[in-house]
């Protein structure tokens, strides 16, 4: 209990530091595809780790995206940031964390402030920067009391910290597989839910573009020459709506519909978004294979053509043993600290997702107690940047002592 209480107040003797260095750096516009903006928050994060030693930035390849003439269009995401503690150790944690936001550089929420004595309101202060700060301090502490080379064998760190997660993480999904392959065990630092409990297990996710072409012609003088893309892809909207639920627990959402110029001219492109969460794995062939079926019936019309773009980037992460032992764990860290907490499935994805599917048993709430993220009401509780920073600190030490005894 000594050590506990050591290193509790060595944080909480951290907490104003911690603060300082969050408002810092969210108050940086990290949307994500704003370059420049996450460059400049990638060059706050490589000053403020610097204690724990180097982050390597390293390019990802662009993101294939579907432009609004409806033709594939690549899109750089930024840079991937990466360090490794002790990286000829056998044994090896990989944590993981996010840089960029849902607020693009045009949004109009770009500031952050204190409201209160405990609640920091702001772009990205839980979703996920709060859980970069208290990541980054639970670590140093680790390492300065010699928690991971104190054993017979010393275990080995892994930081990653990636710019897309918030478009689905498609240019670092390589480089999760590539860590997660090298690890023992994952902790990524998305927010707790609101009311505090962490995530067990989450849907999977695909992400769908379809274009549809038809003919433009001038809407008074010779409609009967046009072929409306709105009016087909509308069509489609509907079938595709009716898939909404058609597996247990499966959403369908029609997110965005662009197309015409005028309403003097018929339309000959519209370009549909589609978003699709589910709860098993095999569902994800099924909704394929009726996305492009009605695609081909589209395109199958006279004088029109269709496009399906996109797929499941993501599967469900499954509530396994070993994920059922790893929260067990975390649970009884939060116990010593104070903290009952609770854990619960989710509807949300992250990059949990992606090192489970690599086969890492991950818990992927590690990171500050917050809510109303991905809208202008985002905020964190204060106190938490400490509770979050012990939290990992115990976990890591367990994990340290005491591996795993179920297997991914």
């Amino acid at each position: 209990m000594e050590r506990l209480d050591d290193l509790t107040a060595d944080l909480e003797g951290r907490q104003g530091a911690m603060l300082l260095e969050l408002i810092a750096l969210a108050s940086l516009n990290s949307g994500s595809r704003n370059i420049e903006g996450l460059a400049r928050t990638a060059d706050l994060l490589v000053e403020q780790f610097a204690p724990l030693g180097p982050l390597e930035r390293s390019e990802l390849p662009a993101d294939q995206v579907v432009d609004a003439q409806g033709e594939p269009a690549p899109l750089p995401v930024g840079q991937l940031l990466t360090l490794s503690l002790r990286p000829d150790a056998g044994r090896r944690i990989l944590l993981v964390g996010h840089y960029d936001t849902v607020f693009g550089v045009d949004h109009p929420f770009q500031e952050v402030h204190q409201d209160g004595d405990d609640i920091l309101r702001g772009p990205g202060v839980a979703d996920l920067k709060g859980g970069l700060i208290a990541m980054r301090h639970a670590l140093e502490v680790v390492e300065d009391r010699g928690v991971l080379t104190g054993g017979a064998e010393p275990v080995g760190v892994d930081i990653l910290i990636n710019p897309d997660e918030e478009i689905g993480s498609p240019s670092s999904k390589q480089a999760l597989a590539a860590a997660a392959s090298r690890a023992d065990v994952g902790l990524v630092y998305e927010p707790a839910l609101p009311d505090g409990s962490l995530v067990s297990g989450r849907k999977g996710s695909g992400n769908y573009t379809l274009v549809v072409r038809g003919r433009a012609a001038h809407a008074g003088r010779e409609p009967h020459l046009g072929r409306n893309a709105i009016v087909a892809a509308a069509e489609a909207v509907g079938a595709i709506a009716d898939l909404d639920g058609a597996k247990p627990g499966a959403t369908v959402n029609v997110g965005t519909i662009r197309g015409g110029t005028s309403n003097n001219i018929v339309p000959a492109l519209a370009v549909v978004d589609v978003n699709i969460r589910i709860t098993e794995s095999e569902h994800a062939d099924w909704y394929d294979g009726q996305l492009r079926r009605i695609t081909s019936e589209v395109g199958a019309a006279d004088g029109f053509s269709a496009a399906l773009h996109g797929g499941f980037g993501r599967i469900p992460k499954a509530e396994t043993p070993a994920l059922d032992e790893l929260l067990g764990r975390v649970a009884d860290a939060g116990r010593t600290l104070g903290t009952e907490l609770t854990w619960q499935p989710t509807g949300g994805c992250s990059d949990g997702n992606d090192l489970a599917a690599a086969g890492l048993v991950n818990v992927d709430t590690m990171g500050v107690h917050g809510g109303d993220i991905h809208s202008d009401g985002e905020w964190m509780r204060i106190s938490c940047l400490v509770e979050r920073a012990a939290l990992t600190a115990l976990v890591v030490s367990d994990l340290a002592t005491r591996p795993l005894e179920v297997g991914s």
